[in-house]
């Protein structure tokens, strides 16, 4: 069986930095960023708010995506996350229960 995935984008409280990551587990992966556990650069730059992510079949395809996406500037990033959340609100309600 196919192991589905996400590729997320996390940031601070004023958008001012952003963190890509890919995972198999969205919710799980969020929750532990919220909670200081995620990674050391989420930690660091208090990226807790999930503003943006990307459903995939296959987590080969997330992850070839994620690298993709970390080679984009600044502005198409932020074009993307905005045509797919406008008011750039923390999308933390949304996908509880996605498991």
């Amino acid at each position: 069986m196919q192991k589905s995935g996400y590729v997320y984008i996390m940031s601070n409280k004023l958008r001012t930095t952003l963190y890509i990551g890919v995972t198999s587990d969205l919710e799980t992966r969020v929750y532990q960023h919220r909670a200081g556990e995620g990674s050391k650069f989420t930690k660091v730059y208090n990226c807790h708010d999930l503003i943006y992510y990307e459903i995939y079949d296959e987590i080969e395809s997330a992850i070839a995506r994620e690298k993709v996406l970390k080679r984009w500037n600044r502005r198409w990033k932020e074009d993307l996350i905005k045509e797919f959340n406008p008011r750039l609100k923390d999308l933390w309600n949304d996908i509880q229960g996605f498991n």
